[in-house]
C-alpha cells in the first residue's frame, strides 16, 4: 500500500538528514520535503495559509499562532537549540552596560515575536535586571501572525537603512536577535558562548529555537501521524547524536557547535519529549507573558498532540 505523502517544511541540517536521505522512514507516511530559503517564510507561510502538513516553526511564533487561534498542533521536537548571550549587540559606546537600555530605543531584528529575540531579552532582564517595560523596542519587519496587537512599547524601526546600517550609524543604541559583527557593533554580553555554556551547566538554560508542527486537519484525518512524525525524526535525531558523541562531525556548524558543547554537560544535547524540556518550556512560556506577546500563560501540555505528550527521545 502506497504511503501517504506529507508535504514537509524544514531546514535540512544533522538531526533530520537522514529523514531526506531516506535511513530513516516512517511506517505509513513519506516526507515529501521542501527547504526554504530563508526559513521563517516558511513559518509565515504555515501560520497565515496552512502551506504544509507538517513544519519546522519558531517555538514562539507557535506559540503567539495557537493562542490567535491557527489551526496547529505542536509535536516535542526540538530541531534546533542555540546559546543566545551572543545575540545581542550595542552601538559602539552607545551603553556601558545592560541596564543603560532603559529608557533608550532598542532595535528588534525582524518582528518582536521572534523566538531568538525573545530569549535575547529574557537574558537581559533575568540576568542584567533590565525592565524590559522601560525600553522601546523598534522591530524591523512585521510578525507572521498578522492580527497580533503589538504592546504600547513596540514600534516600528523607520528611519534610514537597515537594522544593521542605522546600529553602526548610532542611531539606535542597541539590538537583539542581532549578533555583533561589522565595524561600530560590540557584543552586549562579552564572552557569549562562554556565558551560554555555564547558563546551561549552572542551571540547566537551554534555549529551544524550533520545534515541529503539523496541521490540524491533518491528525484529524491520520490519527497514527503524530506518533509516527515523532518516532521518525527521533530516529534520525539518535543516528545525529550517535555521530556526535563518536566524533564524526568534523566541520560542524554553529548549531552543531552547540550541540557538541551540550554533550559535555547531557548524555543527548537534543532530547525530544515534554518531560525532559519543561523548565525550558516553562520559561519561556512565562517570559512570552512577560513581554505582552501573549496575555496568559497557556499550559504546556496543550501546546502538543495528545498521542506524544509523554513521547521522549
Amino acid at each position: 500500500m502506497a504511503k501517504t505523502v506529507l508535504k514537509t517544511a524544514t531546514r535540512i541540517q544533522g538531526n533530520n538528514r537522514s529523514l531526506q536521505d531516506g535511513s530513516v522512514t516512517a511506517p505509513d507516511f513519506a516526507f515529501d520535503i521542501e527547504e526554504v530559503n530563508p526559513l521563517p517564510r516558511a513559518f509565515r507561510r504555515m501560520v497565515r495559509e496552512g502551506a504544509y502538513d507538517v513544519s519546522e516553526m519558531a517555538l514562539t511564533t507557535y506559540i503567539t499562532a495557537k493562542a490567535h487561534g491557527a489551526k496547529l498542533t505542536a509535536l516535542p521536537i526540538f530541531l534546533v537549540r542555540d546559546f543566545h548571550h551572543k545575540s545581542m549587540a550595542a552601538h559602539e559606546g552607545a551603553i556601558s552596560g545592560p541596564k543603560d537600555l532603559e529608557g533608550r530605543r532598542v532595535g528588534v531584528n525582524r518582528g518582536y515575536t521572534v523566538t531568538t529575540g525573545v530569549w535575547a531579552r529574557a537574558i537581559l532582564a533575568q540576568d542584567f535586571g533590565v525592565d524590559l517595560s522601560q525600553v522601546t523596542w523598534a522591530r524591523s519587519d512585521d510578525e507572521h501572525v498578522p492580527d497580533w496587537p503589538k504592546p504600547a512599547n513596540v514600534e516600528e524601526l523607520g528611519g534610514d537603512g537597515t537594522l544593521e546600517e542605522q546600529l553602526a550609524r548610532g542611531d539606535i543604541a542597541a539590538a537583539v536577535g542581532l549578533p555583533a559583527k561589522g565595524a561600530g557593533l560590540v557584543p552586549i554580553v562579552e564572552n557569549a558562548f562562554q556565558a551560554g555554556f555555564d547558563a546551561l551547566k549552572t542551571r540547566g538554560f537551554y534555549p529551544i529555537n524550533h520545534l515541529v508542527v503539523v496541521r490540524d486537519d491533518v491528525l484529524d484525518e491520520a490519527p497514527d501521524v503524530a506518533v509516527q512524525v515523532f518516532d521518525a525524526f527521533a530516529a534520525a535525531k539518535a543516528l545525529h547524536v550517535q555521530a556526535l558523541r563518536e566524533g564524526r562531525v568534523t566541520d560542524p556548524s554553529p548549531v552543531e557547535k552547540v550541540e557538541l558543547a551540550a554533550l559535555e554537560v547531557m548524555d543527548d544535547p537534543l532530547p525530544y519529549g515534554i518531560a525532559p524540556n519543561l523548565n525550558v518550556l516553562e520559561l519561556l512560556m512565562a517570559q512570552v507573558v512577560a513581554q505582552g506577546i501573549i496575555d496568559a500563560p497557556m499550559p504546556i501540555a496543550d501546546l502538543f498532540a495528545p498521542s506524544v505528550r509523554d513521547r521522549i527521545a
